[in-house]
């Protein structure tokens, strides 16, 4: 075995070949053998190798070490660029290059850094799941603030982070919608509960506290169950309004109808102008605070119900007060009536007690509808009747003025008269048109109404054959009295002849009236039983049942305009009346 015997400037001059030397100095001394001198260096060389072995065996297992910790740090640093997605990353050092430990120092500062990355990772993974996690809980109504997300460490890159980002944002835009959603249904709630008179706070309340803003809580409950629920309630409160308007609508219409049947004052009725004054309104329209609140129903009901009792109390004055419209009605349409009869059918159902006011004022005011009915029905051959008596009118007017000797004189309103002679005698010639229109017109009305037409209880259809009878009797009596003054006036002129004068011809004694204008009777002297033409003004007349005439209708008008005073004077002291325009 080679000993060196250099020396070692670290541990001076003990050395293996200095010890060895001294030992052989002192086997010399000692007079050692040689054997044991061989045993001994045998020992030491063993005693080497031991020792020699040891070193290498804790090295190979330092060596192995390292190699397990470069392989650990390798397999580390795949994973964390595999968690955070990097393919690659700066400062990862060559496999090849360097010794074990080199290649250990130059991996840690990359794994460190890849750590550190990795926690920053974490720490934002776990910010978003947790905001996604809050806000689907909010969503959902299941929010527990203790639950913590877990992270999923094996994916951290950068993708997965857009897709929770992108999840968050989808989240947070589904929040603020479901928000401002809350917002509008709370503020349709305080609406409908300020037009319904309703605590809007509590309402909110009892469908979420968050909802009630006087709680203090910052954040508002927007999870589908409180949706629904506001949504719900929203549709309830509605429902509400539609139900309040309408039964508000019935009392105010009721109020007006018994208003007007008592023809009650407006100072009364401006008390309740806050009820009727929604009564054709949508319920979009009602926005006003109060106005469908329930004590505000419950004061109209409480007036209809009063004026219900008002209205029992005065049925005679509002029954007759119906059944003088009803009368009217008729009257204008000139259908003659029984009211004696009706109204005694009126006082002995109302004290009988066997029908109800409201029914008897129902059936009243379907017998008012139904008279409407047969007027209007009625209106175009009445309207034409007007104009048939307003033309015999006129006719009756110029046979008396025809009959004035007097009317060509250059006197006052002579003119005016001689206009209105000219208008009469187109109006005249229009009768037969007018006639056999009317008689047309009031057949098809029989025929589609399966009844007689009436005027003032008179069928019209015997009226208008009356008037034409009476218009044949007149132009026969003309022609007789103009074939009479003829025959006169030949007898007269025969003897006279030789003499060489002609007195003037006598007036018919038909014609003749006290020297004035006809006023009254029929034309040309026709007796009282026929249809006067003269008898027709204003549309009045009628004509009783039993063939009597009603006399009461006005007659022809005088046939002369007022004269003034100058005039009258005049005419008083002997001269000559002046004629003039009706």
């Amino acid at each position: 075995m080679a000993v060196t015997e250099a020396q070692n400037p670290l541990i001076g001059e003990n050395t293996c070949g200095s010890l060895l030397k001294k030992l052989q100095e002192i086997w010399d001394e000692v007079g050692e053998s040689d054997e044991e001198r061989d045993k001994m260096l045998l020992q030491l060389e063993q005693e080497c190798l031991d020792v020699y072995k040891r070193k290498v065996e804790h090295a190979t297992k330092s060596r192995a070490q390292l190699l397990q910790s470069l392989s650990d740090a390798k397999l580390e640093l795949s994973t964390l660029l595999s968690a955070l997605g990097e393919k690659s990353f700066a400062g990862i050092p060559d496999n090849t290059s360097g010794t074990i430990k080199e290649q250990l120092a130059a991996i840690a500062p990359v794994l460190e850094q890849l750590w550190e990355q990795k926690e920053e990772r974490i720490k934002d993974f776990s910010d978003v799941q947790s905001q996604i996690q809050r806000i689907c809980g909010e969503i959902t109504g299941s929010l527990n603030h203790n639950d913590v997300p877990a992270v999923d460490e094996s994916d951290l890159s950068l993708k997965k982070f857009e897709e929770y980002q992108s999840e968050l944002h989808e989240l947070q835009k589904e929040k603020s919608d479901r928000l401002q959603k809350v917002f509008e249904l709370v503020s349709t709630v305080h609406d409908l509960c300020a037009v319904l008179g309703m605590d809007f706070f509590s309402t909110v309340t009892e469908v979420h506290p968050s909802l009630n803003d006087s709680t203090g809580v910052q954040s508002k409950s927007i999870s589908n169950d409180t949706l629904a629920r506001l949504a719900n309630t929203v549709l309830t409160l509605k429902e509400d309004k539609k139900q309040r308007l309408h039964k508000l609508q019935e009392l105010a219409s009721q109020l007006i109808d018994l208003w007007n049947l008592m023809d009650t004052p407006q100072e009364e009725r401006k008390l309740f102008d806050h009820v009727t004054c929604n009564i054709s309104a949508s319920v979009d329209e009602v926005t006003i605070p109060g106005s469908l609140a329930l004590d505000l129903i419950e004061q109209a009901e409480v007036e209809v119900e009063r004026l219900d009792q008002l209205k029992a109390s005065r049925m005679k004055e509002i029954a007759f007060k119906k059944q003088s419209e009803l009368e009217e009605i008729f009257a204008h349409a000139h259908i003659e009536i029984d009211s004696d009869v009706a109204r005694e059918k009126i006082l002995a159902l109302i004290d009988s007690g066997d029908i109800e006011p409201t029914e008897l004022l129902a059936d009243m005011d379907n017998q008012i509808a139904k008279a409407k009915e047969e007027a209007l029905s009625r209106k175009d051959i009445l309207d034409k009747v007007e104009k048939w008596m307003s033309a015999c009118e006129e006719e009756s007017w110029l046979e008396d003025y025809n009959r004035d000797e007097n009317r060509y004189n250059a006197s006052r309103g002579a003119h005016l008269n001689l206009k209105r002679a000219e208008k009469a005698r187109i109006l005249v010639n229009k009768i037969p048109a007018l006639v056999e229109t009317l008689v047309a017109k009031t057949r098809a009305w029989e025929e589609t109404h399966d009844m007689s037409f009436t005027y003032d209880g008179v069928p019209l259809l015997a009226m208008l054959d009356e008037y034409a009878m009476l218009r044949h009797e007149r132009e026969e009596e003309k022609r007789r009295m103009r074939d009479q003054k003829k025959f006169q006036e030949l007898q007269i002129a025969e003897p006279e002849a030789p003499f060489g004068s002609k007195p003037s011809p006598a007036r018919p004694v038909s014609a003749k009236k006290g020297g004035g204008p006809r006023v009254n009777g029929g034309a040309n002297g026709t007796p009282s039983r026929r249809l006067s033409l003269n008898a027709h003004q204003n549309g009045s007349r009628s004509i009783a049942k039993d063939g009597k005439r009603d006399n009461t209708r006005p007659v022809a008008p005088v046939n002369y305009v007022a004269m003034s005073k100058e005039d009258a004077a005049s005419h008083v002291s002997g001269t000559e009346p002046i004629p003039a325009s009706p």
